[in-house]
């Protein structure tokens, strides 16, 4: 009797330590009896994105940006092209009452051209190109190890018309009002030049932002 009972117990001792670890193997391969992913819905807008500005706050562009025109722009401060800045204000400050918005996002990945600290690359921009439209903390633009952002900016499949690698400094971005990228201008087209101003206009005028898909 003793013997009958003892096998009972050590058969249900290995059922229990079975289940136990089925419910463990379920959790680390994710069948239904793990839990909840936290995984998220892929980004379609950049306005599905949250940065850091130039003094370290988190920013959510869909709360800051919902229903403005952008110029989204990696930026350096030691570049044949950083005298765009002067350009980059100066759209800014003649749209920027209709609605549009200059993102600035530093970038030390063309040449080494972007060494200084955020405090030192606000001080430049202030002082040296009275900049006042909003400057983002440094983040990496190409390679591997790219910014979230900047990996959908330059996905090709996200953004056929406009992805590909940002080949230098002061590469240019135009966004709708409904985050969509709309338009990509290199380097040495300047943000004054006159399609890119029509381009601006153009979007300016759809006073309404289309339907997201």
């Amino acid at each position: 009797m003793r013997a009958a009972v003892s096998l009972l117990t050590i058969l249900a001792l290995a059922c229990a330590s079975g289940m136990m670890a089925t419910s463990n193997a379920a959790e680390e391969d994710g069948t239904p009896e793990a839990k909840e992913s936290d995984a998220t819905e892929p980004p379609t807008s950049i306005l599905d994105f949250k940065v850091k500005d130039i003094d370290g706050k988190e920013v959510k562009l869909g709360d800051k940006y919902k229903g403005k025109v952008l110029v989204v722009v990696n930026t350096a401060s030691k570049c044949g092209y950083t005298p765009q800045y002067t350009d980059l204000e100066t759209i800014y400050k003649k749209y920027h009452e209709q609605g549009l918005e200059v993102l600035a996002f530093p970038s030390n990945d063309f040449g080494g051209q972007e060494p200084g600290t955020e405090t030192e690359i606000k001080y430049f921009c202030s002082t040296k190109y009275n900049v006042t439209f909003p400057l983002f903390a440094k983040m990496p633009v190409k390679g591997e190890g790219k910014s979230p952002l900047y990996r959908f900016i330059t996905d090709e499949k996200a953004n056929p018309k406009t992805g590909g690698e940002i080949k230098w400094n002061f590469t240019k971005f135009l966004v709708n009002r409904n985050g969509e990228i709309i338009a990509r201008y290199e380097s040495a087209v300047k943000p004054t030049d006159e399609s890119v101003a029509q381009a601006i206009e153009k979007a300016l005028a759809e006073k309404t932002a289309p339907a997201r898909r």
